[in-house]
């Protein structure tokens, strides 16, 4: 069986008008067919498309094309961006065979883990954030004090890690860059840092290396705005850690830091709003006021307010 050809019947006379039948049978068939002669073919014509890259009509460029939706409107200024210096970088599938990705302290890669880029001192370094998550409450903003943006930083001991715990000193490396970089961030004119020692048990007290490395990471305009350094709850390891220190702190550091003994003093000297006290510091010296008021002694009764027998 012979598979015909299906054709558009043109109207022997071209009279433009649109054809009504279809030539279903073979070619050199009979029934109803048309001869050779008057089989064509239509071609079609595609519309024309302007590419060009300017905005005239029809073009990609133009307004019916670029319109969009008001619900879609966005405003470039209002979207936040990460500052260069406040850059975080997730690290995945990191190869340290290969260079491609870091190295933990215990030797293994850090699969996983969220990196911040900081620049200190115009170098640029790296903080493992994922490993000081737990310590992040050291360092507070407390608000400001006096006139114009005069910052208050509030550093908490007690939040510091364990010296027993696992990875201490890649612990401490990366909380010691968080510090140095979140002090140039809060920071915009003067500061005071307010050094909350109190309920922090020696072994969470950081080294004098630590500090002295800490002291000469800070930028020199951090060093001259800094107008006061108050250290609440003193104790006497503390003023041996500053004595020893001396060599390497000017005396200009040193004749900025002050003593406070309680929340009241501190009180004294800024406004305690928005500072963040921990609560172990506020139940340390409720302890301590508790004992003082115990070992008052009191008064003996005189002989002549004592009840006499009746």
């Amino acid at each position: 069986m012979t598979v015909g050809t299906v054709s558009f019947l043109l109207p022997s006379v071209l009279t433009g008008a649109p054809p009504n039948s279809l030539n279903v049978s073979s070619p050199g068939g009979g029934g109803g067919g048309v001869s050779s002669s008057h089989r064509k073919r239509r071609t079609l014509i595609a519309p024309e498309m302007n590419l060009s890259l300017d905005q005239s009509e029809g073009s990609l460029l133009s307004d019916d094309f670029l319109d969009t939706p008001d619900d879609l409107d966005i405003n470039v200024d209002d979207i936040d961006t990460p500052d260069e210096t406040d850059s975080l970088e997730f690290i995945t599938n990191a190869n340290p065979a290969d260079g491609s990705g870091e190295v933990g302290a215990d030797g293994n890669p850090n699969n996983g883990r969220l990196w911040r880029t900081v620049i200190i001192g115009e170098q640029e370094h790296r903080i493992d954030m994922q490993v000081i998550r737990p310590y992040l409450r050291v360092i507070t903003h407390g608000g400001y004090y006096g006139e114009g943006l005069n910052a208050i930083i509030v550093f908490s001991a007690c939040y510091l890690p364990d010296s027993s715990c696992p990875d201490y000193h890649y612990i401490m490396e990366n909380l010691f860059l968080y510090v140095v970089s979140s002090l140039e961030m809060l920071v915009a004119e003067d500061y005071l840092i307010i050094y909350m020692n109190g309920a922090t048990p020696r072994s969470r007290m950081p080294g004098i290396s630590w500090l002295k490395k800490c002291y000469q990471m800070i930028d020199r305009r951090l060093r001259k705005n800094l107008k006061s350094l108050v250290i609440a709850h003193p104790t006497w390891f503390i003023r041996t850690v500053l004595a020893i220190s001396r060599p390497f702190i000017s005396v200009k550091f040193m004749n900025k830091i002050q003593y406070v003994h309680s929340l009241d003093e501190l009180a004294e000297i800024v406004p305690m709003e928005h500072v963040h006290v921990p609560e172990c510091v506020v139940q340390m010296e409720q302890e301590q006021r508790q004992q003082e008021q115990q070992s008052v002694p009191q008064e003996p009764v005189k002989k002549s307010e004592r009840c006499r027998p009746f």
